[in-house]
């Protein structure tokens, strides 16, 4: 299992295998031209927990802010990419 903190102070796992699956990487070569397939990329690494990190950048009026989203998913990944090192 993977396990890291983004900067904000979520917790997060997954599977390590998630990160050497095919299907991983297909979306995340779409990502870019369609960012719609994001909600893809977060439920295959977080599942379930897709609704915590929701509730972790959710405001105080209940709008969960895509740029938030983002900035977490791009610290999941700069974080598992230091540890590798």
């Amino acid at each position: 299992m993977l396990k890291g903190k983004t900067k904000t102070g979520f917790q997060y796992e997954f599977d390590e295998k998630i990160l050497k699956n095919y299907e991983l990487v297909e979306l995340l070569a779409e990502v870019d031209d369609d960012p719609l397939v994001l909600p893809k990329i977060f439920k295959m690494l977080l599942g379930d927990r897709v609704e915590e990190l929701k509730d972790h950048v959710r405001d105080a009026d209940g709008v969960v802010d895509i740029e938030k989203m983002l900035t977490e998913f791009q610290d999941i990944f700069s974080t598992q990419a230091e540890l590798k090192k």
